[in-house]
């Protein structure tokens, strides 16, 4: 990745950007080069997915198709996806291959295991830290192949990833989960720093419930900015990278003018202290043993 938007440093050595655009929800092959398209357009350089989105292949397409249009090449964007819960432990290896394959972009900037857990088996089934093992084994392998330039972790709890860092070899460059100011994170955050690991952001709107919320709305009012654009420099404010999605390309540009505007201090802190603990995506992982 060797564009000049603001980016965050990994343990890797390599940089991702702050800003990336989420494709969850995005369905279709026209939707999703028409919103890579416009995320392009406005400077967007990282591109997040995953195998249970079902569209690795519609983003790998569009970006193959766009890169030349923009005047871009492939090392100048990062690509995320995610290994399935479906894949967890011994199919770790099938469901990397295919990803890569699904993209079709010669490598993968950043893999992460999606989620703590695996389909098919209770939360308290003591098979689940078993394939999560194996699973982290196995990108292990594509990482030191250099055919995923970093590997990490979605929806992991402090337990997920303290026991992740006794016992990986390669550490976790990158922890992806829910953040914004109702769900704030803070021992995760503190563990992240200490460890090294990148924390990033997804559902920054709250899926979308937050934009309503009267302090959001206040400061957007006062900054003369939309709610989302508050919810999202919050955030990034933090160094805190964030996804957001939209499959609207006006609104795939709004976002991304996070960057001529600052929060002062005082409504950052009016902002964290909305902070209730309250999850608003489906993803609820502490109860995965």
């Amino acid at each position: 990745m060797t564009d000049s938007q603001p980016s965050v440093l990994l343990n890797t050595g390599t940089r991702m950007p702050l800003l990336g655009l989420g494709t969850y929800g995005l369905q279709g092959q026209e939707d999703t080069y028409n919103a890579v398209d416009a995320a392009l357009r406005a400077g967007y350089r990282a591109f997040d997915t995953a195998a249970v989105y079902r569209n690795e292949a519609h983003v790998g397409h569009a970006l193959r198709s766009l890169l030349p249009k923009h005047g871009l090449s492939r090392e100048d964007v990062f690509v995320i996806s995610k290994l399935g819960p479906k894949d967890q432990g011994s199919k770790a290896r099938e469901g990397c291959l295919r990803s890569l394959e699904q993209l079709g972009l010669g490598y993968i900037d950043l893999y992460l295991i999606h989620w703590p857990g695996t389909e098919g088996l209770q939360v308290g089934d003591k098979r689940n830290p078993e394939n999560r093992a194996e699973s982290w084994a196995v990108l292990e392998e594509f990482y030191l192949k250099g055919t995923f330039r970093a590997i990490g972790v979605s929806n992991y709890t402090v337990a997920h990833m303290q026991e992740l860092l006794k016992s990986c070899k390669v550490p976790p460059a990158v922890l992806q989960v829910e953040f914004h100011p109702k769900l704030v994170q803070k021992d995760l955050r503190a563990l992240c720093k200490e460890r090294g690991v990148c924390f990033q952001a997804y559902s920054s709107l709250g899926t979308g419930l937050l934009l309503s919320d009267h302090v959001v709305l206040d400061l957007a009012k006062e900054y003369g900015r939309t709610p989302a654009q508050v919810l999202l420099k919050w955030a990034v404010q933090q160094n805190v990278p964030v996804l957001p999605k939209s499959c609207q390309p006006d609104r795939v540009e709004e976002n991304g003018r996070l960057f001529d505007f600052e929060i002062s201090e005082k409504d950052m802190e009016r902002l964290s202290a909305l902070d209730s603990g309250e999850r608003f995506d489906c993803w609820d992982p502490t109860q995965v043993s």
